[in-house]
């Protein structure tokens, strides 16, 4: 009898990649959703924030309360690697304990029942992954690291510098992907536009683009999470040129005032940030999501009141807000006049309202469209909708649109392309009706 697996991925999208690559590695297990009947479980953890760090925690010690005798509990990514020394004393609950570096090792770690932290981050190149959540898109890391000196931002600091893929490297996963039926690819990194510049680069993305525009059976793709000063003119019209890749803009910005961009190191002033925003905005059918930092030392009133007012004005069409985390080992953590609590719930709380409002108004221009979608499956809201993504958007975090209508007679397919016309807006979620194959 095949020993049982439990796994959880927590954080960000690069964890998930990092997970389906330990799937790979134990897929001789057997799967199960009931952790208490798992000889093995797995917490892929997040570092990042207090609140991802609380959520890792709490995940770990509730798995550990309700797991059977004699299971292995393994404590695994970046806040393993961050606390190494400090959870490794104090976190006796779990037996085996590793980091960033160890992910295709992890059936090694388990016939050993040993800890490892190796010094290096993992790159994904060559490792077989069991692609978790869908069955057309996949995530592909592009690299690990980051060179970026943000004041808030702990990442660097275990996760060390910018370390690149090869190209080839990530083509022949990509050509592999495509085999087993995927045709959708989001593509992730810590910093993705200093893509390659680890490899004296400073086109990677646009030579990225060109190669992924080669491979037969790449439907569509978009490139996640660009920081503002390494993104460039030249690569806003690589992608707005590409058939394949849509002008999907996923560029955290964190604030807009001058100053404030200043303290928070981010390289890059308004004048600058604005360019490239606006350039994104020229192009059609663009899509561009933001995130912005509350409550970060020194930022006064008049800051956060510049910074709303541009959220609320510029057009975005989606945009998360983050409170300030005075994460330790950063500039920030360092500096005098930091911002009390209260204040920054209020301001999270302003800008939060400001956030469902810009979604609401980016949603409302859709209807009367045809837009290309994709049927995921039944909507847990109703029996009688169906769960589906605009093809414009990144998957989970953009929303849901419900399928209710259609104009074809014929049986309808999961995963597969179709053409739909947005009707109307039912709270958040457009109502689309099908009109035919993309």
């Amino acid at each position: 009898m095949s020993k049982k697996l439990h796994i959880v991925s927590l954080g960000c999208t690069k964890n998930l990649v990092d997970t389906e690559v330990m799937l790979g590695r134990l897929k001789d297990f057997e799967m199960t959703d009931a952790s208490d009947e798992a000889d093995v479980i797995i917490v892929n953890t997040c570092g990042f924030i207090d609140a991802a760090k609380q959520e890792s925690l709490n995940t770990v010690l509730n798995l550990d309360a309700g797991r059977k005798k004699d299971s292995v509990l393994v404590m695994a990514g970046c806040l393993s690697e961050r606390y190494k020394e400090e959870l490794s004393k104090e976190l006796k609950e779990v037996d085996i304990f590793t980091g960033v570096g160890d992910y295709d090792k992890i059936d090694e770690l388990l016939a050993a029942k040993q800890s490892r932290f190796t010094p290096e981050v993992y790159l994904i190149d060559g490792a077989e992954r069991v692609v978790t959540g869908s069955t057309y898109h996949a995530y592909v890391k592009l690299s690990e690291g980051c060179n970026q000196q943000c004041s808030f931002c702990a990442i660097p600091s275990f996760k060390g510098k910018l370390h690149s893929r090869d190209l080839e490297s990530i083509a022949h996963e990509v050509e592999g992907l495509v085999a087993k039926g995927y045709y959708d690819f989001s593509f992730v990194s810590q910093d993705s536009s200093s893509y390659l510049r680890d490899q004296n680069t400073t086109d990677g993305l646009i030579h990225l683009i060109k190669r992924i525009e080669l491979i037969d059976g790449v439907k569509s793709a978009r490139i996640l999470y660009l920081y503002p000063s390494t993104t460039s003119l030249k690569l806003i019209k690589a992608i707005g040129d590409s058939k394949v890749f849509h002008n999907y803009f996923d560029m955290p910005i964190q604030h807009i005032n001058d100053e404030m961009l200043r303290i928070m190191k981010r390289g890059f002033g308004k004048e600058k940030t604005l360019e490239l925003l606006n350039a994104m905005k020229a192009l059609p059918s663009s899509f561009i999501r933001t995130s912005f930092i509350v409550g970060h030392p020194q930022e006064s009133d008049a800051m956060f009141e510049e910074m709303a007012e541009f959220a609320a004005s510029f057009g975005f069409d989606r945009l998360n807000v983050f409170s300030y985390s005075d994460e330790e080992g950063t500039t920030a953590h360092e500096m005098e006049d930091k911002i009390s609590t209260k204040v920054i719930n209020a301001r999270a709380k302003k800008l939060g309202k400001i956030a469902s409002k810009v979604e609401e108004e980016s949603l409302a221009k859709l209807v009367g469209k045809e837009i290309p979608l994709v049927i995921d499956g039944e909507s847990e809201e109703h029996e009688f909708l169906l769960s589906s993504r605009s093809l414009n958007w990144a998957p989970d975090v953009d929303g849901e649109i419900y399928v209710n209508d259609r104009e074809i007679e014929e049986d309808l397919l999961y995963g597969v392309i179709y053409r739909a016309r947005i009707t109307e807006i039912a709270g958040k979620n457009p109502l689309a009706t099908l009109t035919g194959h993309a």
